[in-house]
């Protein structure tokens, strides 16, 4: 279905946080673009919502496709729609969150060139708004425990 307007529309993301507890740190998967914007940086994954699917949709995936995890239950965490926070155009996601445990075993595939657990307390500097995401998550610690 092809769609005209006489003024231009953001497009839709879905990105996903999983986290995993181990002993008594907090881990969250990341994904090493592959592209660009922000190519060889450290990112949720995520990515572009098609026109069939719903958001909760695209968010598995998304997942599945940068990843190789399936089966994990997402929850809305929250929509960001700060104008400038992707590069190459208007942008909006929403955050999905996730809970798993030691026995997944992710494996970087699609646009992704790693996947990587990192500590909730150490994080690399990650690209797009994902830092502020990230942010906000660290400071609502019922967050980690939806």
């Amino acid at each position: 279905m092809k769609h005209c307007y006489d003024y231009p529309r953001p497009a839709v993301t879905a990105d996903i946080i999983i986290l995993r507890k181990s002993k008594d740190e907090q881990f969250v998967l990341l994904i090493e673009r592959k592209h660009p914007p922000f190519e060889g940086m450290w990112a949720l994954p995520g990515g572009f919502l098609d026109m069939d699917e719903t958001l909760e949709t695209a968010a598995l995936r998304e997942l599945q496709e940068e990843t190789g995890i399936t089966g994990v239950e997402l929850k809305q965490f929250h929509t960001f729609s700060k104008v400038d926070r992707d590069p190459r155009h208007r942008t909006i996601t929403t955050v999905f969150i996730g809970f798993t445990d030691d026995t997944i075993s992710p494996v970087a595939g699609d646009d992704a060139a790693n996947v990587q657990w990192f500590s909730m307390d150490k994080l690399p500097p990650l690209a797009f708004d994902h830092g502020e995401v990230m942010e906000m998550v660290k400071k609502n610690p019922g967050i980690t425990s939806l």
